[in-house]
């Protein structure tokens, strides 16, 4: 590493406040047309502990796709058995995918029902969260849909979000209404019922409310060893699973503000370590990307991005590259370390 770039790095470590005001000028002087940063280590992948398992040798942050038609990329996941990336356009109402072998993207699905987050089962079927139908869904092998949960007591869902699927085989996701509060990502209507976790047994199809404790929980992860769950409302919270079902303690897990800058997360994953990585935005230069924090909230890296990122998946074949839908474009950036979970 060169002296400047350390004094860079040292300089960052001073305050969080200063960090915020260095690394913003870092990220608005770096021309994001081509993939390669103008110099190595990359300087929008920030360390800030040594604990931080970003590549930081000469693998840069790539833009691998971008559309300025796409108005906001979500709900980004791995297919490891096709070897593609997929996501979603929500106010466009379809999906794409990038195929890992020769880097094609096309329209996966459209429509898609407003989709926002998505993930595979066990069995490799996607599942996903529809905005404008108000529902989660899974795609079966023969093309056909089958609805997993669209009301609770009797009443529609709001709009759910982001979901994630438990080695049972239990389907856990969150509801809090963003689609349905405007036209732009799905039908505009009244919230129904009050926005929640919930969770779907996989033998009876049953849904339980597991929490309606934050008012819009968001993104959702468990832990590596599934024994906790976290979800997002602007910062991040987690809870102790309990026999596999409930859940208990809720706490704060971090916060997201960093020196002035008060951007909340969304989407998030786990890596085998134990560390959160969270979608990261809304705060501007010097914030908006992907955060890491270790299993005891304390943030330790960062991959700053110049548009806000919504969501992030650990994916290809080593599931140590990490890939990032944010507003019009899907970055990625190689990790030392590798996703906790294959979906």
């Amino acid at each position: 590493m060169s002296s400047a770039t350390d004094l860079s790095r040292r300089a960052f470590l001073g305050t969080a406040a200063a960090a915020s005001a260095s690394l913003a000028t870092a990220a608005t002087k770096r021309d994001w047309t081509g993939v390669n940063p103008t110099r190595y280590p990359d300087p929008d992948v920030v360390s800030l502990d040594k604990r931080f398992k970003a590549k930081l040798g000469n693998t840069p942050i790539q833009r691998l796709y971008h559309d300025p038609t796409m108005l906001w990329a979500e709900g980004v996941v791995w297919h490891s058995g096709g070897r593609y990336v997929l996501w979603s356009d929500i106010p466009n109402n379809r999906q794409f995918r990038r195929l890992d072998e020769d880097g094609h993207v096309s329209i996966f699905r459209q429509p898609s029902g407003n989709a926002n987050g998505n993930t595979f089962d066990f069995q490799g079927r996607q599942l996903a969260c529809e905005h404008g139908n108000r529902r989660v869904v899974r795609y079966e092998h023969d093309g056909s849909v089958t609805v997993i949960a669209d009301s609770w007591n009797g009443k529609r869902l709001n709009a759910p979000n982001d979901i994630v699927v438990h080695p049972d085989g239990g389907i856990w996701f969150t509801d809090p209404g963003y689609g349905a509060m405007m036209n732009y990502e799905g039908n505009k209507g009244p919230l129904e019922i009050k926005e929640a976790v919930y969770r779907v047994d996989p033998q009876t199809g049953k849904m339980a409310l597991v929490s309606d404790e934050l008012g819009k929980p968001n993104g959702i992860c468990f832990s590596p060893d599934y024994k906790k769950l976290y979800v997002v409302h602007g910062n991040i919270f987690v809870w102790d699973v309990v026999d596999n079902v409930r859940l208990k303690n809720k706490q704060t897990f971090c916060t997201m503000a960093l020196g002035d800058k008060k951007g909340g997360a969304d989407g998030i994953r786990c890596d085998v370590d134990g560390n959160i990585w969270a979608a990261a935005g809304w705060a501007g230069d010097g914030f908006d990307g992907a955060h890491c924090f270790t299993s005891e909230g304390e943030r330790i890296g960062m991959i700053l991005l110049p548009e806000i990122c919504a969501n992030l998946c650990f994916g290809g074949p080593k599931r140590n590259r990490l890939f990032m839908a944010a507003s019009s474009s899907l970055y990625a950036v190689y990790l030392e370390t590798r996703g906790a979970h294959v979906t």
